[in-house]
Protein backbone atom coordinates (compact mmCIF):
# COMPACT_ATOMS: atom_id res chain seq x y z
CA UNK A 1 0.00 0.00 0.00
CA UNK A 2 1.38 3.44 -0.87
CA UNK A 3 2.65 5.45 2.04
CA UNK A 4 0.96 8.65 3.17
CA UNK A 5 3.28 11.60 2.80
CA UNK A 6 3.14 15.33 3.38
CA UNK A 7 3.15 17.67 6.32
CA UNK A 8 0.50 17.48 8.99
CA UNK A 9 -2.07 20.21 8.41
CA UNK A 10 -3.13 21.75 11.65
CA UNK A 11 -6.90 22.19 11.79
CA UNK A 12 -8.09 25.76 11.63
CA UNK A 13 -9.69 26.90 14.82
CA UNK A 14 -13.46 26.58 14.81
CA UNK A 15 -13.88 28.79 17.84
CA UNK A 16 -13.99 32.07 15.96
CA UNK A 17 -16.53 31.58 13.19
CA UNK A 18 -19.89 33.30 12.57
CA UNK A 19 -21.85 30.29 13.81
CA UNK A 20 -20.46 30.90 17.31
CA UNK A 21 -20.99 34.65 17.39
CA UNK A 22 -23.44 34.38 20.31
CA UNK A 23 -20.79 32.66 22.42
CA UNK A 24 -18.35 35.45 21.55
CA UNK A 25 -20.81 38.14 22.54
CA UNK A 26 -21.54 36.46 25.88
CA UNK A 27 -17.81 35.98 26.52
CA UNK A 28 -16.88 39.60 25.81
CA UNK A 29 -19.78 40.91 27.87
CA UNK A 30 -18.44 38.80 30.73
CA UNK A 31 -14.95 40.28 30.18
CA UNK A 32 -16.43 43.78 30.25
CA UNK A 33 -18.07 43.08 33.63
CA UNK A 34 -14.77 41.61 34.76
CA UNK A 35 -13.02 44.90 33.93
CA UNK A 36 -15.74 46.99 35.54
CA UNK A 37 -15.51 44.93 38.72
CA UNK A 38 -11.75 45.43 39.11
CA UNK A 39 -11.61 49.07 38.12
CA UNK A 40 -14.46 49.87 40.53
CA UNK A 41 -12.28 48.91 43.47
CA UNK A 42 -12.15 51.90 45.90
CA UNK A 43 -13.96 54.12 43.38
CA UNK A 44 -17.49 55.56 43.22
CA UNK A 45 -17.11 57.06 39.73
CA UNK A 46 -19.22 54.48 37.89
CA UNK A 47 -19.38 56.46 34.67
CA UNK A 48 -15.59 56.76 34.45
CA UNK A 49 -15.09 53.04 35.18
CA UNK A 50 -17.67 51.93 32.59
CA UNK A 51 -16.28 54.16 29.85
CA UNK A 52 -12.70 53.20 30.69
CA UNK A 53 -13.59 49.49 30.60
CA UNK A 54 -15.47 49.96 27.33
CA UNK A 55 -12.54 51.68 25.63
CA UNK A 56 -10.16 49.01 26.88
CA UNK A 57 -12.31 46.28 25.32
CA UNK A 58 -11.31 46.90 21.63
CA UNK A 59 -7.63 46.67 22.58
CA UNK A 60 -8.25 43.37 24.35
CA UNK A 61 -10.45 41.96 21.56
CA UNK A 62 -8.05 42.88 18.74
CA UNK A 63 -5.06 41.51 20.64
CA UNK A 64 -6.92 38.27 21.43
CA UNK A 65 -8.23 37.61 17.92
CA UNK A 66 -4.92 38.49 16.29
CA UNK A 67 -3.02 36.19 18.63
CA UNK A 68 -5.45 33.29 18.32
CA UNK A 69 -6.26 33.53 14.60
CA UNK A 70 -2.88 34.61 13.24
CA UNK A 71 0.08 34.16 15.55
CA UNK A 72 -0.81 30.78 17.07
CA UNK A 73 -1.83 28.86 13.89
CA UNK A 74 0.72 30.53 11.61
CA UNK A 75 3.78 30.38 13.86
CA UNK A 76 3.30 28.55 17.16
CA UNK A 77 1.56 25.45 15.80
CA UNK A 78 4.07 25.28 12.96
CA UNK A 79 6.89 25.47 15.51
CA UNK A 80 8.27 28.75 14.19
CA UNK A 81 8.96 29.88 17.73
CA UNK A 82 11.33 32.78 16.98
CA UNK A 83 8.79 34.47 14.71
CA UNK A 84 6.04 33.79 17.23
CA UNK A 85 8.05 35.48 19.99
CA UNK A 86 9.06 38.37 17.71
CA UNK A 87 5.52 39.16 16.54
CA UNK A 88 4.18 38.75 20.06
CA UNK A 89 6.71 41.35 21.16
CA UNK A 90 5.42 43.73 18.47
CA UNK A 91 1.85 43.16 19.63
CA UNK A 92 2.93 43.69 23.24
CA UNK A 93 4.53 47.04 22.36
CA UNK A 94 1.47 48.22 20.43
CA UNK A 95 -0.88 47.06 23.20
CA UNK A 96 1.22 48.86 25.83
CA UNK A 97 1.17 52.04 23.73
CA UNK A 98 -2.63 51.92 23.30
CA UNK A 99 -3.19 51.32 27.02
CA UNK A 100 -0.97 54.31 27.85
CA UNK A 101 -2.92 56.44 25.34
CA UNK A 102 -6.23 55.38 26.94
CA UNK A 103 -4.99 56.17 30.44
CA UNK A 104 -3.72 59.66 29.55
CA UNK A 105 -6.72 60.41 27.33
CA UNK A 106 -9.15 59.70 30.16
CA UNK A 107 -6.98 61.64 32.56
CA UNK A 108 -7.04 64.66 30.23
CA UNK A 109 -10.62 64.63 28.91
CA UNK A 110 -12.49 63.29 31.94
CA UNK A 111 -10.48 64.53 34.91
CA UNK A 112 -8.51 67.51 33.68
CA UNK A 113 -5.22 65.92 34.76
CA UNK A 114 -6.48 65.45 38.32
CA UNK A 115 -4.65 62.21 39.09
CA UNK A 116 -6.15 61.98 42.58
CA UNK A 117 -9.64 61.64 41.06
CA UNK A 118 -8.69 58.54 39.01
CA UNK A 119 -9.91 55.18 40.29
CA UNK A 120 -6.84 53.51 41.81
CA UNK A 121 -6.84 50.46 39.58
CA UNK A 122 -7.29 52.43 36.35
CA UNK A 123 -4.07 54.42 36.78
CA UNK A 124 -1.85 51.38 37.35
CA UNK A 125 -0.40 50.76 33.87
CA UNK A 126 1.16 47.36 34.65
CA UNK A 127 -1.98 46.10 36.35
CA UNK A 128 -4.07 47.01 33.28
CA UNK A 129 -1.53 45.34 30.96
CA UNK A 130 -1.58 42.16 33.07
CA UNK A 131 -5.39 42.21 33.09
CA UNK A 132 -5.51 42.41 29.27
CA UNK A 133 -3.01 39.58 28.88
CA UNK A 134 -4.87 37.40 31.37
CA UNK A 135 -7.81 37.48 28.96
CA UNK A 136 -5.55 36.91 25.94
CA UNK A 137 -3.80 34.04 27.72
CA UNK A 138 -7.03 32.30 28.75
CA UNK A 139 -8.49 32.44 25.23
CA UNK A 140 -5.17 31.40 23.65
CA UNK A 141 -4.88 28.40 25.98
CA UNK A 142 -8.40 27.28 25.15
CA UNK A 143 -7.64 27.68 21.43
CA UNK A 144 -4.40 25.65 21.64
CA UNK A 145 -6.11 22.88 23.63
CA UNK A 146 -8.94 22.76 21.12
CA UNK A 147 -6.49 22.62 18.21
CA UNK A 148 -4.59 19.80 19.91
CA UNK A 149 -7.81 17.91 20.56
CA UNK A 150 -8.95 18.36 16.94
CA UNK A 151 -5.53 17.24 15.68
CA UNK A 152 -5.55 14.13 17.88
CA UNK A 153 -9.09 13.32 16.75
CA UNK A 154 -8.20 13.76 13.08
CA UNK A 155 -5.04 11.68 13.44
CA UNK A 156 -6.98 8.93 15.19
CA UNK A 157 -9.63 9.01 12.48
CA UNK A 158 -6.93 8.93 9.80
CA UNK A 159 -5.19 6.00 11.50
CA UNK A 160 -8.49 4.13 11.68
CA UNK A 161 -9.08 4.76 7.97
CA UNK A 162 -5.55 3.60 7.12
CA UNK A 163 -5.98 0.48 9.26
CA UNK A 164 -9.36 -0.25 7.69
CA UNK A 165 -7.92 0.23 4.19
CA UNK A 166 -4.99 -2.04 4.98
CA UNK A 167 -7.29 -4.72 6.37
CA UNK A 168 -9.48 -4.52 3.28
CA UNK A 169 -6.45 -4.66 1.02
CA UNK A 170 -5.06 -7.58 2.98
CA UNK A 171 -8.36 -9.44 2.74
CA UNK A 172 -8.64 -8.75 -0.99
CA UNK A 173 -5.11 -9.94 -1.65
CA UNK A 174 -5.60 -13.02 0.51
CA UNK A 175 -8.77 -13.86 -1.41
CA UNK A 176 -6.89 -13.37 -4.67
CA UNK A 177 -4.03 -15.59 -3.52
CA UNK A 178 -6.48 -18.24 -2.37
CA UNK A 179 -8.27 -18.12 -5.73
CA UNK A 180 -4.98 -18.95 -7.48
CA UNK A 181 -4.51 -22.19 -5.56
CA UNK A 182 -6.89 -24.74 -7.00
CA UNK A 183 -8.00 -24.11 -10.64
CA UNK A 184 -5.27 -26.34 -12.12
CA UNK A 185 -5.92 -29.12 -9.62
CA UNK A 186 -9.70 -28.92 -10.09
CA UNK A 187 -9.37 -29.08 -13.88
CA UNK A 188 -7.13 -32.17 -13.71
CA UNK A 189 -9.34 -33.91 -11.14
CA UNK A 190 -12.50 -33.35 -13.15
CA UNK A 191 -10.72 -34.76 -16.19
CA UNK A 192 -9.77 -37.80 -14.09
CA UNK A 193 -13.36 -38.26 -12.92
CA UNK A 194 -14.55 -37.90 -16.52
CA UNK A 195 -12.14 -40.64 -17.61
CA UNK A 196 -13.21 -42.90 -14.74
CA UNK A 197 -16.87 -42.31 -15.60
CA UNK A 198 -16.24 -43.30 -19.21
CA UNK A 199 -14.60 -46.50 -17.99
CA UNK A 200 -17.45 -47.02 -15.51
CA UNK A 201 -14.82 -47.48 -12.83
CA UNK A 202 -15.84 -48.42 -9.30
CA UNK A 203 -13.44 -45.73 -8.06
CA UNK A 204 -15.65 -42.94 -9.42
CA UNK A 205 -17.92 -42.49 -6.32
CA UNK A 206 -14.91 -42.49 -3.97
CA UNK A 207 -13.07 -39.92 -6.08
CA UNK A 208 -16.14 -37.67 -6.19
CA UNK A 209 -16.53 -37.97 -2.40
CA UNK A 210 -12.88 -37.02 -1.80
CA UNK A 211 -13.17 -34.12 -4.24
CA UNK A 212 -16.36 -32.93 -2.52
CA UNK A 213 -14.67 -32.99 0.89
CA UNK A 214 -11.62 -31.16 -0.42
CA UNK A 215 -13.69 -28.53 -2.23
CA UNK A 216 -15.71 -27.94 0.94
CA UNK A 217 -12.45 -27.26 2.75
CA UNK A 218 -11.04 -25.05 -0.02
CA UNK A 219 -14.18 -23.00 -0.63
CA UNK A 220 -15.56 -22.62 2.89
CA UNK A 221 -13.10 -23.50 5.65
CA UNK A 222 -10.44 -21.40 3.94
CA UNK A 223 -12.34 -18.29 5.05
CA UNK A 224 -11.60 -19.13 8.69
CA UNK A 225 -8.50 -17.41 10.05
CA UNK A 226 -7.24 -20.69 11.53
CA UNK A 227 -7.94 -24.40 11.33
CA UNK A 228 -6.56 -27.45 13.07
CA UNK A 229 -3.19 -28.58 11.72
CA UNK A 230 -4.57 -32.12 11.72
CA UNK A 231 -7.43 -30.97 9.49
CA UNK A 232 -5.01 -29.31 7.08
CA UNK A 233 -2.94 -32.53 6.93
CA UNK A 234 -6.11 -34.59 6.44
CA UNK A 235 -6.98 -32.60 3.32
CA UNK A 236 -3.39 -32.79 2.11
CA UNK A 237 -3.81 -36.58 2.21
CA UNK A 238 -7.13 -36.34 0.35
CA UNK A 239 -5.44 -34.23 -2.29
CA UNK A 240 -2.66 -36.81 -2.64
CA UNK A 241 -5.18 -39.65 -2.97
CA UNK A 242 -6.88 -37.82 -5.84
CA UNK A 243 -3.56 -37.24 -7.56
CA UNK A 244 -2.63 -40.93 -7.12
CA UNK A 245 -5.61 -41.88 -9.25
CA UNK A 246 -4.53 -39.51 -12.00
CA UNK A 247 -0.84 -40.55 -12.00
CA UNK A 248 -1.62 -44.26 -11.50
CA UNK A 249 1.66 -46.25 -11.56
CA UNK A 250 3.78 -43.21 -12.46
CA UNK A 251 3.71 -41.85 -8.90
CA UNK A 252 5.88 -42.84 -5.95
CA UNK A 253 5.11 -40.93 -2.78
CA UNK A 254 6.38 -41.16 0.80
CA UNK A 255 4.28 -39.31 3.36
CA UNK A 256 5.21 -38.93 7.05
CA UNK A 257 3.26 -36.96 9.63
CA UNK A 258 3.73 -38.57 13.02
CA UNK A 259 2.71 -37.24 16.44
CA UNK A 260 0.83 -34.16 15.18
CA UNK A 261 -1.06 -32.66 18.16
CA UNK A 262 -4.75 -31.97 17.65
CA UNK A 263 -4.68 -28.61 19.43
CA UNK A 264 -2.27 -26.86 17.03
CA UNK A 265 -3.78 -24.13 14.83
CA UNK A 266 -2.59 -23.06 11.38
CA UNK A 267 -3.83 -20.74 8.64
CA UNK A 268 -5.84 -22.81 6.14
CA UNK A 269 -4.44 -23.73 2.73
CA UNK A 270 -0.81 -23.14 3.72
CA UNK A 271 0.47 -26.64 3.01
CA UNK A 272 -1.77 -27.76 0.14
CA UNK A 273 -0.39 -25.25 -2.43
CA UNK A 274 3.14 -26.55 -1.82
CA UNK A 275 1.96 -30.10 -2.42
CA UNK A 276 0.02 -29.02 -5.50
CA UNK A 277 3.14 -27.28 -6.78
CA UNK A 278 5.10 -30.54 -6.55
CA UNK A 279 2.50 -32.42 -8.58
CA UNK A 280 2.11 -29.61 -11.08
CA UNK A 281 5.81 -29.15 -11.92
CA UNK A 282 7.33 -32.50 -10.93
CA UNK A 283 8.36 -35.40 -13.13
CA UNK A 284 11.36 -36.96 -14.85
CA UNK A 285 12.39 -38.11 -18.29
CA UNK A 286 10.36 -41.29 -17.93
CA UNK A 287 7.23 -39.39 -16.98
CA UNK A 288 7.46 -40.62 -13.41
CA UNK A 289 7.07 -38.48 -10.30
CA UNK A 290 8.71 -39.10 -6.93
CA UNK A 291 7.55 -37.06 -3.93
CA UNK A 292 8.70 -37.16 -0.31
CA UNK A 293 6.71 -35.26 2.33
CA UNK A 294 7.80 -35.00 5.96
CA UNK A 295 5.70 -33.10 8.53
CA UNK A 296 6.98 -32.78 12.10
CA UNK A 297 6.19 -30.70 15.18
CA UNK A 298 8.81 -29.56 17.69
CA UNK A 299 6.93 -27.92 20.51
CA UNK A 300 5.10 -25.03 18.85
CA UNK A 301 7.26 -25.16 15.72
CA UNK A 302 6.14 -26.85 12.49
CA UNK A 303 8.63 -28.28 10.00
CA UNK A 304 7.26 -29.15 6.58
CA UNK A 305 9.63 -30.58 3.95
CA UNK A 306 8.53 -31.62 0.47
CA UNK A 307 10.90 -32.89 -2.22
CA UNK A 308 9.96 -33.92 -5.74
CA UNK A 309 11.78 -35.06 -8.85
CA UNK A 310 11.81 -32.76 -11.85
CA UNK A 311 13.55 -32.35 -15.17
CA UNK A 312 16.01 -29.52 -14.59
CA UNK A 313 16.76 -29.00 -18.26
CA UNK A 314 13.07 -28.49 -19.04
CA UNK A 315 13.09 -25.09 -17.38
CA UNK A 316 10.17 -25.97 -15.12
CA UNK A 317 12.06 -24.85 -12.04
CA UNK A 318 11.96 -21.31 -13.24
CA UNK A 319 8.16 -21.44 -13.56
CA UNK A 320 7.63 -22.71 -10.04
CA UNK A 321 8.14 -19.32 -8.44
CA UNK A 322 4.54 -18.03 -8.66
CA UNK A 323 3.01 -20.68 -6.40
CA UNK A 324 5.85 -20.44 -3.90
CA UNK A 325 5.69 -16.64 -3.84
CA UNK A 326 1.92 -16.67 -3.34
CA UNK A 327 2.44 -18.96 -0.36
CA UNK A 328 5.20 -16.68 0.93
CA UNK A 329 2.83 -13.69 0.80
CA UNK A 330 0.17 -15.56 2.74
CA UNK A 331 2.79 -16.56 5.31
CA UNK A 332 3.89 -12.92 5.65
CA UNK A 333 0.29 -11.84 6.24
CA UNK A 334 -0.41 -14.57 8.80
CA UNK A 335 2.95 -15.09 10.52
CA UNK A 336 5.08 -12.03 9.69
CA UNK A 337 8.59 -12.85 10.97
CA UNK A 338 7.65 -16.18 12.54
CA UNK A 339 8.41 -18.38 9.54
CA UNK A 340 11.09 -19.39 7.07
CA UNK A 341 10.49 -20.68 3.54
CA UNK A 342 13.51 -22.04 1.70
CA UNK A 343 13.91 -23.93 -1.55
CA UNK A 344 16.85 -25.67 -3.17
CA UNK A 345 17.72 -28.03 -6.01
CA UNK A 346 19.79 -31.18 -5.52
CA UNK A 347 20.39 -33.59 -8.40
CA UNK A 348 17.07 -33.09 -10.22
CA UNK A 349 15.21 -32.89 -6.92
CA UNK A 350 13.32 -29.74 -5.96
CA UNK A 351 13.12 -29.27 -2.18
CA UNK A 352 10.94 -26.83 -0.25
CA UNK A 353 11.46 -26.44 3.49
CA UNK A 354 8.82 -24.52 5.44
CA UNK A 355 9.14 -23.78 9.16
CA UNK A 356 6.49 -21.89 11.16
CA UNK A 357 7.31 -20.86 14.72
CA UNK A 358 5.12 -20.17 17.73
CA UNK A 359 1.96 -21.74 16.36
CA UNK A 360 -1.10 -21.04 18.49
CA UNK A 361 -3.22 -23.57 20.27
CA UNK A 362 -6.86 -24.10 19.40
CA UNK A 363 -8.99 -23.29 22.42
CA UNK A 364 -11.55 -25.80 23.69
CA UNK A 365 -9.87 -28.53 21.64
Amino acid sequence: MPGITGKIKWPKTKMFIPGHILIHIVFWVAVWFFYVYFFSYNSDDRAYVMWFSSLLMPVTIINTYFTVNRLIPRYLLKKEYLRFILYNFYVFVITSYLIAVIIYSFLFFFLGFDVTAMPPMSKNFFFILILVYIVVGIVSSVSILKNNFDTVSQNRELQNKILSARLQLKEQELNYLRSQIHPHFLFNTLNTIYGLALEKSRQTPGVILRLSSLLDYILYRVNNPEVSLKEEIKHVKEYIELEKIRFEDNLTINFRSDNIPGHTAIAPMILIPLVENAFKHGGNKKGELNIDIDIRMYGSCLDFIIANSFMQESGKAGNRGIGIENTRKRLEYNYENNFSLEREIKENTYIVNLSIYNLKRIENE
